[in-house]
């Protein structure tokens, strides 16, 4: 359960993190031993990512994504389950809107939306800037040039991506898939270039809620659907051409945070407003919410195993493609 009330910390740096390689926390208490474990096993279950001859750069050394995952610590420890990386097969085939990573998983090229059936049959987009309603089969889908589903819960994404015979990615294959093949720290290479990603923007919270801030935030204002329709907020997939990695995967930094498979609650990558308060670009990630929490900053993409067919709403026209009558 997440509390009814949130204030602007916990709005706005919700995970505090440490300099390992300093052993103490950003905030004023060192950071505790077991989330100085916990980075740890995170980067030992990276590592097979990175182990093809055809990385170039040294594992850990500066501007690689070991180098920032090491360098931040809960300052108050939260489990995360990282998941595991599924081995490499010799022939991996994924869909036309995903793309292969390290030949193991196959990951939406774009930030996911929502599409369910309306009454004369056709598919049609949920409106990004409203939470999913309960009782709606909504079927996850990745496009370009289109504005990405926010105010999503981990739950409501997870379903999502398994109506289209996806899965949410586990925490350790979003790092895998952000830092491209060279496991770099940003999607496009060691060091941050502002504005490559969607990573500045207009602050919606402040301009229609800043008096409430003054007592703290309640998720409703934070769920407040005027938020993303603000100019210069959450912008379309891909619109950012230099915020994609040699994968073919856009927008992993930036514009939206995005859903993990961890069932205690992750997202990663960051958003328009935020990409290195909780980590570093490829390394970011929120673990203080659960799996049920959703703000107008919360999105998602899928990922698949790959090989197998898919069920939902194909990548291309607005037709459907179903494995049953």
């Amino acid at each position: 359960m997440f509390p009814r009330r949130i204030g602007i910390a916990a709005a706005f740096v919700v995970f505090l993190g440490a300099a390992i390689s300093e052993l103490h926390a950003a905030t004023p208490e060192e950071a505790p031993p077991a989330s100085r474990e916990q980075v740890r096993t995170a980067l030992a279950d990276l590592a097979p990512a990175f182990s093809a001859k055809t990385r170039r750069t040294r594992a850990g050394a500066p501007g690689t994504i070991e180098n920032v995952i090491a360098r931040f610590a809960p300052g108050k420890f939260h489990p995360v389950d990282d998941g595991r990386l599924p081995p490499p097969r010799a022939s991996l085939t994924c869909p036309s809107d995903m793309a292969p990573v390290a030949g193991r998983f196959c990951v939406d090229r774009y930030e996911g939306s929502l599409f369910e059936r309306a009454i004369d049959g056709s598919m049609q987009q949920h409106p990004h800037y409203e939470i999913p309603e309960a009782g709606h089969m909504y079927t996850a889908r990745s496009l370009p040039g289109v504005i990405p589903q926010a105010y999503i819960s981990g739950a409501q994404a997870a379903a999502a991506c398994e109506a289209a015979g996806k899965r949410l990615c586990h925490p350790v294959e979003w790092r895998a898939a952000c830092g491209g093949s060279q496991g770099y720290a940003f999607p496009y290479g060691p060091t941050r270039k502002p504005g490559a990603c969607h990573d500045r923007g207009a602050a919606p919270m402040l301009v229609f809620h800043a008096e409430e801030m003054k007592r703290g935030w309640f998720l409703t204002e934070l769920n407040d659907p005027r938020l993303n329709q603000l100019d210069n907020t959450v912008g379309k997939t891909g619109d950012f051409p230099a915020c994609v990695n040699d994968y073919g995967i856009y927008d992993m930094v930036g514009n939206l945070h995005e859903w993990t498979a961890d069932p205690n609650g992750t997202f990663q990558g960051g958003y328009w407003l935020d990409i290195d308060q909780h980590g570093t670009g490829c390394a970011y990630r929120t673990i203080a919410h659960g799996f049920t929490y959703h703000d107008y900053s919360t999105g998602f993409r899928c990922c698949s195993d790959g090989g197998a067919e898919l069920v939902g709403v194909s990548s291309q026209g607005s037709g459907v493609k179903t494995s049953t009558p």
